[in-house]
């Protein structure tokens, strides 16, 4: 029997509820994943307030990492392979679960359960961020908003890899310590500074060449006010809310910026690009390249107040959910 998380209407995380199923044998083409754990994202929130709809009653979560107990026909995967997903089919928040093969990827042996629940859709989110669409060369100056989250952490590592200079914002000074040991070259504490201003002096007024902005509608004037002339701006989250009433014309004011609003799953398509791009998340993260911070954890059923903790901003790194 597993245990699995129902919404049944949008609302504050007071609206996660849980059953107890019995689970048919794998479809073709599924399996069933004993979960070892689950990850939490900001995107979950997002789901269970309404921001993105869906059609009710829904499962949450799309990130997990466990074993495979049982398989169905036409899949390579067999019993006690270790796999780790993100997505895009929900109920990641389970204890168990028939998915389609296809979501999977294989776990190296030297990635564990708990890092790969903390890592597969950051990762994935870090990987196509900077190499695939702002395509960081070496010599790029580059502002991370959020640096000390679990994302920011990533993206400020590997964008040292890539021999870029990052600027990071954070909220306290705890986070900014985060953010420098992790290799910020500098590091803004939006609550005490102007982001815009800070940025044109780091930069001899020039500004950045990319703003990585997973917050949204709060940062999005000071990403304007940072960004070089024809300089490019990421925006892939809502943790700020989201933006909107965007003039294009402000791009032009701006000096003439580029804007793209991605998400993970349109870099993720082809079975070829998804393993490429994983494989490029295992490569770093085996390599010592990426340290995988897992801020906290908490029981599987104590997912509403973990959503409480992320959204307050009171979660640092990582978020992984323990069935």
């Amino acid at each position: 029997m597993a245990r699995v998380a129902v919404i049944e209407r949008t609302g504050g995380p007071e609206v996660i509820g849980w059953e107890t199923r019995e689970l048919p044998p794998p479809g073709p083409g599924e399996v069933r994943v004993r979960h070892a754990a689950v990850g939490l994202n900001f995107i979950d929130t997002y789901h269970r307030g309404g921001l993105y709809p869906l059609p009710m009653p829904s499962g949450l979560g799309s990130e997990a990492a466990g074993e495979v107990t049982a398989v169905g026909q036409g899949v390579a995967l067999t019993v006690g392979d270790r796999v780790t997903t993100f997505g895009p089919t929900l109920g990641a928040y389970a204890t168990e679960r028939n998915v389609a093969a296809a979501s999977l990827f294989k776990l190296p042996d030297g990635i564990d359960f708990d890092t790969a629940a903390a890592v597969t859709l950051k990762g994935a989110t870090a990987e196509f961020l900077v190499e695939r669409c702002a395509r960081v060369q070496p010599g790029m100056t580059v502002l991370v908003h959020a640096a000390a989250g679990g994302v920011g952490q990533l993206l400020v590592q590997w964008l040292k890899h890539v021999g870029a200079t990052v600027i990071g914002t954070v909220g306290s000074a705890a986070k900014a310590g985060r953010a420098r040991a992790l290799g910020a070259d500098h590091v803004i504490e939006y609550k005490n500074e102007d982001i815009a201003a800070r940025v044109r002096e780091i930069t001899g007024g020039k500004g950045v060449e990319v703003v990585i902005d997973g917050v949204g509608g709060s940062t999005w004037g000071a990403s304007l006010k940072s960004a070089a002339r024809r300089g490019l701006i990421i925006s892939f989250g809502n943790a700020g809310g989201p933006v909107e009433g965007v003039n294009l014309a402000t791009l032009n004011q701006h000096g003439s910026l580029f804007v793209t609003r991605p998400k993970s799953f349109d870099y993720y398509i082809a079975p070829d690009e998804r393993a490429a791009g994983m494989a490029r998340v295992f490569e770093l993260v085996e390599s010592g390249v990426l340290s995988v911070e897992i801020g906290q954890r908490f029981a599987l059923e104590d997912a509403a107040e973990a959503h409480r903790a992320l959204e307050a901003g009171a979660t640092v790194g990582s978020t992984v959910l323990v069935p």
